[in-house]
Formats: structure tokens, sequence, C-alpha cells
């Protein structure tokens, strides 16, 4: 999978969540971390940015995100980005929350230029780590973290 991590961050329904809009291939299992917070000797994801989505490939990967979105009866915000994490396309379905869709594309944006699931920034955030209110809003949106990585994971599919 290419980088667009996220494209469906670009799922915003952008659920991207979901490596879904990075176009990159799919990145080995995270190296361990160094007990008591050391410095780990392989760099945590090091994935290529990968060539960048183009508009033709974007609209595919918005049908599949929509098509699972609905499959579902979820209304999404939808947005997929290039590897830059600049905006391609953006689509809001028929009732989905207003205020979710500035968060899709930020999550899109978010999961392409750190070519990773914004779940990790959440996770993080949860776990305690204030920095991450340092990043641009995270997100795919419309659902719970879950229906969005669901629906981002669907128009990731079409990037692999």
């Amino acid at each position: 999978m290419r980088t667009i991590s996220i494209i469906l961050a670009a799922c915003a329904v952008a659920l991207m969540s979901s490596q879904a809009l990075a176009q990159s291939p799919a990145p080995a299992a995270a190296p361990a971390q160094p007990s008591a917070g050391g410095t780990p000797e392989i760099m945590p994801f090091d994935i290529p940015y990968g060539q960048s989505i183009g508009l033709e490939r974007a609209k595919q990967v918005m049908a599949a995100a929509e098509a699972e979105a609905k499959r579902r009866n979820w209304k999404m915000n939808v947005a997929v980005v290039d590897t830059n994490g600049e905006l391609i396309q953006f689509e809001r379905m028929e009732g989905a929350q207003i205020a979710s869709g500035t968060i899709s594309i930020g999550k899109a944006r978010t999961a392409a230029r750190f070519r990773r699931e914004t779940r990790v920034f959440f996770n993080a955030f949860e776990t305690g780590h204030g920095y991450i209110n340092t990043l641009d809003p995270i997100g795919c949106s419309g659902g719970t973290g879950d229906q969005d990585a669901a629906v981002c994971k669907a128009g990731a599919e079409v990037v692999k």
C-alpha cells in the first residue's frame, strides 16, 4: 500500500485513519521500543512516501470508501490527499456532521505526512503524551474512530 495513507485519511471518512491515504508499501512490524524510553536502533515508520495519487485514482478510492459507508448506513466525510497531504478530493455525504469535514481533511493530511494511521496519535494522546496537541487535527470523520477507520480501510484497499 503506497502513501496516501489515509488517503483515507483521505478517508476523512477519512478514516484513513488507515494508512489509507498513504500510497506506501505496508510497513514492517514496528521495532520494539527499548525499555525505559531508550533510543531504538531502527527508525520507526521509515516508510517511503511513494508516488502521489492522481485524480482518477482518488475518485476510485472515494467510491470505495463511500460504498462502505453506505453499506453500513454511516454518514461520513471523506478526504483524499496526495503524498504531501494536499487535498485532491473531498465529499460530505448527505447528513454527515458538518464539523467533521475539516477534521477529516486534517486526519488525511496528518496520516499522509507522518506515514501512519491517525489512530497512532490518538493512542499516544490517550496514554498521556501531550505533544500530540501540537499536531494538525487528526482523524477521519463522521462516526466513531472504529467506524472512520473501517471506511478509510475500504478506500485504502483500492491503492494496494
